[in-house]
Formats: structure tokens, sequence, C-alpha cells
């Protein structure tokens, strides 16, 4: 296989999700977002195209099992700013339409929305992440992504097309975006499902959180104190503590939730929303 692989290469203890395939159509990342776990890529900040990709995705999508789940992106965002002109990931659409494949959409732009005409006949969920309604808080921790709004935006877009939405309400910043998070969980009370988690924090996260927001460091260094992995954890009643507001207005609003490598129990199908690929009808 060249580009498609299966999911999880670090094979994650805490992860819950489906067996699945990963795809990412470019290499790095534009959004610059502090937060981001995928920056142990190296120059993961400066985007750069695959060679040969198309031709090599058609040979990988000919070598995948019947009914194969793909998962695009899980590190480099499908939709760049540069998308709108190059259409890298829309002819990735077009080829993976022609094999029917089962496609689950993880992105942070509402450039997604402009595909919905391909989108709309394929077996697919579209995954948008939004982590705060606030412009400001936004434009320090995604500084390249779209606003909020315009991410809402498209999620509605998709949703009028019939399409499977979900709101991927991650990270939940400590002391920064759990009151955020309350506020983009009601503006966004359409979508089908809910995949949400806490903050992580390795090193070159802290590093990044240092310089854009200095006073939480300290309060960050008294309160992760538990490893996992490569990762530092808030304590397991802490994390519990941020997310449970959350899971019981879940509840309210009748809509499935998820948390991601979290280690805590949860009312879904699916932790990232793969199953609501089966209420579209084919």
């Amino acid at each position: 296989m060249h580009y498609v692989k299966p999911f999880d290469p670090w094979k994650s203890k805490l992860c819950t999700c489906p067996p699945k395939f990963s795809f990412n159509p470019y290499t790095g990342c534009a959004h610059d977002c502090i937060y981001c776990y995928a920056t142990y890529i190296p120059k993961f900040h400066r985007l750069r195209l695959k060679k040969d990709l198309f031709r090599k995705l058609e040979k990988d999508l000919q070598k995948l099992p019947a009914n194969a789940l793909i998962s695009m992106s899980n590190s480099s965002d499908p939709y760049p700013p540069a998308e709108m002109s190059l259409e890298v990931t829309r002819r990735c659409l077009e080829i993976m339409k022609d094999y029917d494949v089962r496609l689950l959409i993880v992105t942070k732009s509402d450039i997604v929305a402009r595909d919905v005409d391909i989108l709309s006949e394929m077996r697919c969920a579209v995954s948008v992440t939004v982590t705060c309604l606030s412009d400001s808080i936004a434009s320090k921790i995604e500084p390249n992504a779209p606003k909020p709004e315009r991410r809402i935006e498209a999620l509605k877009r998709l949703k009028d097309a019939g399409i499977p939405v979900i709101l991927r309400l991650d990270p939940v910043i400590p002391f920064l975006t759990e009151d955020e998070a309350m506020k983009v969980l009601e503006t966004c009370d359409f979508v089908d499902h809910v995949v949400t988690s806490t903050l992580k924090l390795r090193r070159d996260i802290m590093a990044r959180f240092s310089k854009v927001f200095p006073e939480l460091v300290e309060k960050y260094r008294k309160i992760y104190t538990e490893r996992v992995g490569s990762y530092l954890y808030m304590p397991k009643e802490l994390r519990l503590k941020i997310l449970r507001p959350i899971a019981e207005r879940c509840e309210e609003m009748g809509i499935s939730y998820a948390f991601c490598r979290e280690g805590f129990e949860f009312k879904a199908e699916s932790c990232d929303g793969s199953h609501t690929l089966k209420y579209r009808l084919t």
C-alpha cells in the first residue's frame, strides 16, 4: 500500500476506533494549531504534495477489502487553504467515489462544503472540529484555520444535503475553552454525533502554549501529572469533571457522543462517528 494505511500506528491502549484505514491527501498542515498532536512529523507545518498521488491512490483502493472504511485525514487536514486552487482532495474524492468506498472525513475547514456535490453521492460522513465560538480565542489556538462560524455553516450545509455530520469538540482546553465548548455544543444541536476529549500535552505542545498563553503553563504543570505513552494527561477525575457536562447535555439533546482516547465509557456505536454512515440511503 502506498498512501492508504491501517489506522493507529501508535497502537494506543486507549484508542477505541473501529478497524479502518487512514489516508492523507497532503503531507503537513497549514492550520498551525498550537495544540496539534501531529507535529512530531518532520517539517509538519510545511504543506507538501505527494508524488504520483492519484495513480497510487487508485492502486491502493484496488487492494482494499470490500466495504473498508477510510478516515481522511488523521494528521494532515485534507482541506488546507491551498485546496481551494489545487483541488487535490476533490480529485481524490472523485477517485474514491468510483470505488464506492466508505469514507469518514475529518477536517477543520469549511472548504469541505464545496464538495457537497460529490459527497452527496458517496457513502460518507463529515467530522468538523470546532473548539470554540470566540474568534479571538480561535485566532490564537488555530491561527490559520477558518473562523468557527464558517465551519459551523459548512456542517449545516452538509447536513441539509443529507450527509451525516459529526462535531469534533476537541480538545477541550482547561481554563480556556471549557465554557466555550458548551456554547459550541448548543449551537451545533443539529449534528448526528459528538466526539470530545481533553487537551493532552507533549513538550512541543507545552512550548507553544508558553508563547501564546504563558499564564496557563504553570497551571498545567500542576494538573498534568499522569503520563500515557508520550503524552501527559490530567488525572481521571479532573478529565471526567470537564467532559461530564458535555456528555450530559448530549444525552439531553438526544445526540450520541463519545470520548477520544480518554478511557471512559460512552453511549455510541463508534467513537469517531463512523456508525452514522449506515444511516445514508445508498
